[in-house]
């Protein structure tokens, strides 16, 4: 049913269930799994120092960098529980902008047919039941969006 399933992950405690659910459906559809993580770098806008701009997005970089990294692990834990699974296509990838923007794009770039993602991140508060990012996704998404708890 679904041949290409979108993660964002920022590395939250939420992102990383939702990587186990959407590498359960990959096996389960012989789907492509790409995993995103978007540096957002609208808040460094108009900060003084060039230097500290560049020292954040470098921090910022290495945070996604990490994150990507525990998918990767999830997914070799994952295959170690049960052999005889479906390899898995990972595609890891970084962007940076506005998460929401992004993630919408790389649906319509990428010709994905399913985002799976975390109720809220590690960067957010909990409003209320989701956070921002999913909830602008979830409202702008013209593909079905798995949002997990």
């Amino acid at each position: 049913m679904y041949k290409k399933i979108l993660l964002p992950t920022d590395g939250s405690e939420y992102a990383n269930k939702a990587a186990k659910h959407a590498i359960w459906l990959a096996r389960l559809n012989g789907a492509e799994l790409i995993a995103l993580n978007v540096i957002e770098t609208s808040s460094l806008v108009g900060l003084p120092a060039e230097d500290l701009i560049v020292r954040i997005k470098e921090m910022l970089k290495e945070e996604g960098r990490k994150s990507l990294e525990k998918i990767s692990d999830i997914l070799k834990e994952s295959k170690i529980e049960d052999e005889c699974q479906k390899e898995v296509k990972l595609t890891l990838s970084t962007k940076e902008g506005s998460p929401s923007d992004i993630i919408i794009n790389t649906v319509k770039e990428e010709g994905v047919d399913l985002i799976v993602m975390g109720t809220s991140g590690k960067h957010g508060l909990d409003r209320f039941l989701l956070g921002s990012v999913t909830e602008n996704v979830v409202r702008s998404s013209q593909c079905p969006v798995l949002v997990v708890h």
